[in-house]
This record gives C-alpha cells, structure tokens and sequence, in this order.
C-alpha cells in the first residue's frame, strides 16, 4: 500500500510499509551512517522496498530507521523523470571507504549504469553522513557535497528522528 501527500507544485511525499519505519538493532555496529537513494528509471518505489529487504539481510549494516519516500524533480540533466529519494540510517562496522565499496557494488546488482553525469538511473546510493567524521578525496567526500541545498536531503531528514551529524 501507498499513500501520497503533496507538498508543494513540485514535491510529493509517498509513504509505504517501510519507508518510514524505525528497528531497534538487535547486534550494535561502531558506526552510523546516513545514506541517500534515489532513482528515476521503472518503479522505484518497488525498487527502494527490495533495497530494503536486501540491507536487512546483509551482514554489513543494520537499518535503524528509513525516511519517507520523496518525489522531486531532476536538477542538472532536466530531460528526464521525476526521481524518487529516501534516507536511511545504517549502523556498520565498515570503514567509510568499505561502505563506498559496498554501496558501489549494491547499486550494480541492482543495474546501475553510468553513463553521464545526472544521468537517469535505477538506484544511486550517497553516503550522506557517516559519524562525524569529514573526508575530502578524490573518491569520497562526507559529508555529501551540496546535502544541505537540496530537498531531496532535506525534506526526507526533517521526518527522521535518529540523527548522524
């Protein structure tokens, strides 16, 4: 079931069994972890529900809490669908550059292409925030650039409780 609420000409909020919802870990992790997932390509709420399903199962991380999904437009490549967004609060005993690994390889299994910036796509996962660490690399950069300038961070974080940062 899914239930819609816009909230403004531009945004709709879509709620759903497990976006959001909140777990208590039953095996603590060392670190916490915000991440940011988002698509545009085929039904991606069905898509967030088997991400859902697929962290929940992995060693790797526990899911603490899921934001509600968002619907917003697509900023830099604008020829192209609405995206759907969310966030979720992870606990893990990875590294931030293992969790980068990990997220990479998360989106590849389920079709991640890359075929130019902002381009369209089935799943793109960002570690927003991890802890209050900040790394500034060629390769990962935390907190995500820009998170604080977009709705898509922004709106989905104002209904989360647990907080990272």
């Amino acid at each position: 079931m899914r239930i819609y609420k816009n909230i403004n000409k531009n945004n709709q909020l879509i709620f759903t069994k497990k976006f959001p919802c909140q777990k208590i870990s039953k095996n603590s992790k060392k670190y916490k972890a915000i991440l940011g997932i988002g698509g545009n390509v085929g039904d991606v709420v069905r898509r967030f529900e088997h991400l859902f399903t697929y962290l929940n199962r992995s060693v790797f991380l526990n899911i603490l809490e899921t934001s509600p999904i968002l619907k917003n437009p697509p900023f830099g490549y604008l020829e192209q669908n609405d995206f759907h967004n969310s966030l979720l609060l992870v606990e893990t005993n990875l590294t931030p550059r293992e969790l980068l690994y990990f997220v990479l390889h998360t989106e590849k299994i389920f079709g991640r292409k890359r075929s130019f910036e902002n381009a369209p796509r089935t799943l793109d996962i960002d570690i927003i925030f991890y802890d209050d660490i900040e790394i500034n690399s060629k390769t990962l950069t935390i907190p995500h650039p820009q998170w604080s300038k977009r709705d898509s961070v922004l709106v989905p974080l104002s209904y989360m409780k647990g907080r990272v940062w």
